[in-house]
């Protein structure tokens, strides 16, 4: 495989035993991922599935014909098809690229063929089944009762963790789409992040300049969920 080194950052790899890595790698490619690339539509057949190493993906349900709602951003902690690993050969989810780079992908034949070898893989993707299920039901519970800059201030600070940077590249159209709100409500809330320091935003250049202060604006689903991450994938 091209890029191993890439592969071994995503972290349900790299908890694998040794040769359980080498042979999952072996049986996927190393591709190169761009922002706005579609992986899955809901209903559709999946063929493959993902585990970021340099990029990050949105999951996105499909609220009508025009309307979508992000619901879980997947980086290098993760891997985008879970369906797969249950038998599920159909997502019901749309997944979309948000941040480029590199993903291992692996074929739907190779994933149940390692499956069927490798407890430790089955092991691990069914603790981040369970994981990926807790955060959907708090980012549901979020999106209902939490105000639009404590909800801001948490998608900032999920990019910036599966970015692994405190700059990369937003702009307040997209981050309405994320949040489900108009742009407006966002445009109100990213200029009170930055009036108050904690962030620098510009032409959809975003910097994160106080994780710390950011954190206390957030509402607590993002400790919440870092924590579901820590319990169940450690």
């Amino acid at each position: 495989m091209d890029g191993s080194l890439g592969a071994a950052q995503n972290l349900l790899i790299a908890a694998l035993p040794a040769e359980d890595q080498r042979r999952l790698t072996g049986a996927g490619h190393a591709i190169h991922l761009k922002p706005g690339d579609i992986l899955s539509e809901p209903g559709a057949l999946s063929d493959h599935v993902f585990f970021p190493t340099g990029s990050f993906i949105s999951a996105r349900a499909q609220l009508s014909r025009d309307t979508r709602l992000d619901v879980a951003l997947v980086g290098s902690e993760g891997m985008v098809g879970v369906s797969l690993a249950l038998g599920v050969n159909t997502s019901a989810l749309q997944s979309m690229v948000r941040g480029g780079g590199l993903a291992l992908r692996v074929s739907a034949d190779a994933l149940r063929r390692e499956m069927a070898r490798s407890a430790a893989l089955r092991r691990g993707l069914n603790r981040y089944v369970c994981v990926l299920l807790n955060e959907l039901a708090q980012n549901a519970a979020c999106s209902r009762f939490h105000r639009i800059d404590e909800r801001l201030a948490k998608w900032l600070l999920v990019t910036r963790d599966r970015a692994h940077s405190d700059r990369y590249h937003m702009t307040h159209d997209l981050l309405a789409q994320v949040l489900g709100v108009r742009r407006v409500g966002v445009t109100v809330a990213a200029t009170a992040l930055q009036r108050r320091g904690l962030i620098r935003y510009s032409r959809g250049d975003i910097e994160i300049l106080d994780a710390p202060g950011l954190q206390r604006t957030a509402c607590g689903c993002y400790a919440t969920n870092k924590e579901n991450y820590s319990q169940i994938l450690s």
